[in-house]
């Protein structure tokens, strides 16, 4: 049997990954058709089938997802060494870009970028402020930065800095008004300040417990789509707001905000940077990775 190109390869990982003739065309550049013959030419190589196919829909067979699983492992070391030549043709150069929601944006911009511009000072990095969980392939990035819990499976996932925690916080003086909340309940009796999700619903605010998970629908005089002006909000004392530790903590600090509810916070989560695996990672976005894989993550 003769081994199938790398053409073939590429052309199924796409399909299979996207679950479309289509969608996978528009992202190599080629026809749906094209795509459709190679993907049968290389099935005939192979003698099993790998994707079933109806003309509705697209779906990998049991073969297709064994073959594609393995597949990602091989272009991904393949990527890596083909990246490690990049020593020997000179300093790396060009743009990555990446999307990501715009608080996490602000700790690329304190802990990434400084360290992208000493190391790779000839790479543009291209940082697009979305809350909203797009395809970035068909969106034209190069990468994306989400919790882990939300990136798509058919997704390369890079964990890096350290776990993300949620506070609940208000102010001094609000607390000495109101009084502070013991148990998640209680706040349907308090003043919660609402954050307002990209896609328009309000964010349930979620808590834990000693295995036990709950999510409180907050109600308010005050809602808001940014963190910054959450903590600004929640510091003038209007009210109690559920906000990424990193953002409140200055003012924590400085005495503005303080904590409530901490033994009911959910478990800090990973924030991690991801891509697709099924094509190969261009040179600025490896040197990206890279730095993000410097990280501390304790």
């Amino acid at each position: 049997m003769m081994r199938p190109s790398l053409t073939e390869l590429t052309a199924f990982m796409a399909v299979a990954t996207h679950r479309s003739f289509r969608r996978a065309a528009d992202e190599l550049g080629t026809a749906p058709s094209t795509l459709s013959h190679t993907v049968r030419a290389l099935e005939e190589r192979l003698g099993v089938r790998l994707l079933n196919r109806t003309t509705r829909s697209v779906s990998p067979t049991e073969a297709g997802l064994s073959l594609l699983d393995r597949l990602h492992k091989v272009m991904n070391s393949l990527d890596e060494a083909l990246d490690a030549t990049a020593a020997f043709r000179g300093n790396v150069a060009g743009r990555v870009r990446i999307n990501a929601p715009r608080v996490t944006i602000a700790y690329l911009v304190r802990e990434i970028l400084p360290l992208m511009t000493e190391r790779y000072p000839d790479v543009e990095v291209d940082l697009v402020a979305d809350g909203r969980l797009i395809d970035i392939v068909s969106a034209g990035f190069d990468a994306g930065v989400r919790l882990m819990e939300a990136i798509p499976k058919d997704m390369v996932a890079v964990p890096f800095g350290k776990p993300v925690h949620f506070l609940c916080v208000a102010s001094p003086a609000y607390l000495e008004r109101a009084g502070e909340p013991l148990t998640p309940h209680d706040l349907t009796q308090h003043r919660c300040i609402g954050h307002r999700l990209p896609s328009g619903k309000l964010y349930k605010w979620e808590f834990e417990r000693a295995g036990q998970e709950l999510t409180v629908e907050t109600g308010g005089t005050v809602v808001l789509d940014d963190e910054d002006l959450m903590i600004e909000a929640a510091a003038s004392g209007l009210g109690i707001a559920y906000v990424v530790s990193w953002i409140a903590e200055p003012a924590i600090a400085a005495g503005q905000l303080t904590p409530v509810l901490t033994s009911w916070m959910h478990a800090p989560e990973r924030m991690a940077l991801y891509y697709p695996g099924h094509r190969s990672v261009p040179p600025p976005l490896r040197a990206f990775i890279d730095v993000v894989k410097s990280q501390p993550s304790a």
